[in-house]
């Protein structure tokens, strides 16, 4: 078998967004989906980071990765290049270990977003194509540049950016006679390391593309950026990834159970000198549950906690509520709950935000944690809410449920 390595690059200074390649990208470390992405391809047959950081290296390892060595702080730089990163690698390997991949991949942290097959299908361009330096990642460009000027100042005319042999005027030309355009991804390069070590490249002169589908396009620089991919990885994209494939809500919801403390309310607790305890929630989590019933669907609160405010808000909710159940028996009530209701698990929507949620999440169809939900609770579940618990939380969810209802209808 041909020596195939992933090389994901990952240094630890980040200006937009700090420390982003270890931070928590949809329940899991950045870095970790672009571990996933080389471990899980059928050709990879080793994955390495290159990083100059030492807390990068020991979760690059936690998720399967090696890191060998640590990169020069000179080679980890705002301005320092793909190219010298790679060269490091690859005569640091070849004169410690003797090893020269065939084939190295690069895999960009910053664009997490990969269909299953894409790692192996770069590989696989390099192998049929004997001429080929680089394959690389490319999806149909959103701005055709034939339509951009150069701008050489408010006071000067503009000047035409590319021409068209045949179209004397390409920016006033209808864009279905254009040459179609593609624009260069982060996702995934295969590139032979001849290419690397003799032509001095990433990509040598015969560049083949591989096509990706645009809705995987992902490029992360901003914490905005970081929102609106999150909520792709969660809006259904089948995609490889670092933990179990999250599954789509129930088409024919009956049930939603909800936790208390963190879920119905923020998780915050006062209490007064007599021990009488209040708890904060939002008026606006019941919105919605009335037209929900009448519809068909339950709604009901599963509680370890055995304050009588469980019962007393569930009240005012207007839903039905268990308490006092223990930590280690919630998966045991909600089971004999739909025994009772004679509901189907996939029919079940279970809604949590801490660790005794858990044992819900493995029975319900579809597990929904609040947005401030503990991280490993985040990373088991199916779908993450934008709000937090006894912040409107319930009521994301309802509203979500309610469309797919009126859908149905």
């Amino acid at each position: 078998m041909k020596n195939i390595l992933a090389l994901i690059p990952a240094r630890g200074g980040s200006k937009g967004i700090p420390r982003k390649n270890i931070r928590s990208f949809a329940g899991y470390p950045l870095i970790a989906w672009s571990i996933a992405a080389a471990k899980q391809a059928q050709l990879v047959t080793r994955v390495i980071v290159s990083t100059d950081d030492e807390e990068i290296a020991a979760v690059a390892r936690e998720w399967g990765a090696e890191t060998p060595f640590l990169r020069p702080a000179e080679l980890a730089q705002d301005k320092t290049t793909d190219l010298p990163v790679f060269e490091h690698a690859l005569k640091w390997l070849e004169e410690t270990e003797g090893y020269r991949p065939e084939i190295v991949i690069q895999l960009r942290p910053t664009s997490p977003i990969r269909p299953k097959t894409m790692v192996d299908d770069a590989i696989r361009i390099l192998q049929t194509h004997a001429d080929a330096d680089c394959a690389r990642g490319v999806v149909p460009a959103a701005q055709n540049p034939f339509k951009m000027w150069r701008f050489n100042g408010e006071e000067k005319p503009l000047e035409q950016l590319l021409e068209v042999p045949g179209i004397p005027e390409p920016y006033n030309a209808p864009r279905q006679i254009l040459p179609p355009v593609y624009w260069q991804t982060g996702h995934v390069d295969a590139i032979r390391a001849a290419t690397i070590l003799e032509k001095k490249s990433l990509t040598g002169d015969t560049i083949y593309p591989l096509t990706i589908d645009p809705k995987f396009t992902v490029d992360i620089d901003t914490p905005a950026d970081w929102v609106k991919y999150e909520a792709v990885i969660y809006g259904g994209l089948e995609v490889v990834s670092p933990g179990k494939p999250r599954k789509q809500m129930p088409e024919n919801v009956k049930l939603i159970l909800c936790d208390f403390d963190g879920v119905v309310t923020d998780n915050f607790v006062l209490t007064d000198e007599n021990g009488k305890e209040t708890v904060s929630a939002s008026r606006s989590d019941s919105m919605h549950i009335k037209t929900l019933r009448e519809k068909g669907v339950e709604t009901m609160i599963l509680s370890s906690e055995p304050n009588p405010v469980v019962l007393a808000r569930a009240k005012k909710m207007g839903v039905e509520a268990i308490h006092g159940i223990g930590m280690q028996n919630k998966g045991k009530v909600m089971r004999e709950v739909l025994e009772r209701k004679k509901v189907r698990a996939e029919d079940v929507i279970y809604v949590g935000n801490d660790l005794n949620d858990l044992p819900c999440f493995e029975i319900a169809g579809w597990s929904v944690a609040v947005a401030d939900a503990y991280p490993e609770v985040i990373r088991a579940a199916d779908y993450v809410l934008t709000r937090r618990g006894g912040r409107g939380a319930i009521r994301e969810l309802c509203e979500m449920v309610l469309k797919r209802v009126e859908n149905r209808e």
